[in-house]
């Protein structure tokens, strides 16, 4: 589909929504009652797509029904998903049980978005947090789980997608896989490398670089990384940061930032992106603060780059 600058779809991610009510409910087994209010922000926030993040409801834990209610709940709003993001359930996280329980619910998820009309499932290889991830100001201050970095854990990863791909097929659904460090898809060069394993044609990349620009520690610097990642990408998570590093003490800061004020040219990035011929779904994410104000501000800006970017009618 060629989308235009005012249809291109942009998820509002809703990181920033508990996955429990106020009276202590699980948000997934509560039902419409508990989904109405932040589909109704989304929409006030001027958003006509979600990106349903699964720490706010699981759509791979809803029966038929409740899928059912989920999307004529959304649709009550004027509201689609542009995708479901299936959040630190690895695949091939160490404990082996908890790995395909994390296969079966990555299954379900896909199932779930068929029925929710959403064409693609983002995915990645990170774990839970860790304590010290969950104490630090910012999660990613501390040191989290990482992948044993083998040949043999590189290849069940790359199989499990395979099997998730053949099976995302077959219900019409993509997958991308997330750019996040301390796993296979932690590097530009090793995302690359995971997804051509795959070799699926319904699997891609999504090279949320914010991931690895908000590090308090030396990154490939991000055009860098995108020039390889680009050609590969299906769907694309954007945020940003401020960076800041100090030379003569070696000190490194960074924080979330609006797209238009970070360290990433965006501008530039999302020219770069259309270049390679990118045309997936795109989520604006923003942690801290009121991070739904600041994805329709960022929302805005992605709509007005488009709009001097992409060839006039």
């Amino acid at each position: 589909m060629t989308y235009t600058p005012e249809t291109w779809p942009i998820g509002a991610a809703l990181l920033n929504f508990t996955g429990v009510t106020q009276d202590g409910l699980d948000r997934t087994e509560a039902g419409p009652q508990a989904w109405k209010q932040t589909l109704r922000e989304v929409r006030v926030a001027g958003f006509d797509h979600v990106d349903l993040t699964d720490s706010w409801v699981r759509a791979g834990d809803l029966d038929a029904g409740g899928r059912r209610q989920l999307l004529e709940t959304a649709r009550s709003y004027g509201l689609a998903f542009s995708d479901l993001a299936v959040t630190r359930k690895s695949v091939i996280t160490a404990d082996e049980e908890q790995a395909q329980r994390n296969m079966a619910y990555t299954k379900r998820t896909i199932d779930a978005a068929a029925d929710l009309e959403a064409p693609m499932v983002c995915l990645g290889l990170h774990d839970p947090l860790t304590q010290e991830q969950k104490d630090a100001t910012w999660f990613w201050l501390a040191k989290g789980i990482e992948d044993e970095d083998t040949t043999a854990n590189r290849d069940k990863a790359a199989g499990r997608f395979r099997e998730l791909g053949e099976y995302a097929a077959t219900r019409g659904v993509s997958l991308s896989l997330e750019m996040y460090e301390g796993t296979f898809l932690g590097t530009a060069d090793s995302s690359v490398q995971l997804v051509k394993a795959v070799d699926l044609p319904n699997v891609g990349l999504c090279p949320d670089i914010g991931n690895i620009v908000r590090l308090h520690r030396p990154v490939e610097d991000w055009r860098e990384m995108l020039v390889k990642m680009l050609p590969h990408t299906n769907y694309w998570q954007l945020k940003n940061y401020f960076r800041d590093h100090d030379p003569a003490t070696g000190a490194y800061a960074s924080a979330p930032a609006p797209l238009a004020l970070g360290f990433i040219n965006y501008r530039e990035a999302i020219g770069m992106a259309l270049e390679a011929g990118f045309d997936g779904p795109m989520c604006v994410e923003h942690y801290g603060g009121d991070g739904l104000s600041v994805a329709a501000m960022n929302r805005n800006y992605i709509r007005d780059i488009l709009r001097a970017k992409l060839p006039e009618e």
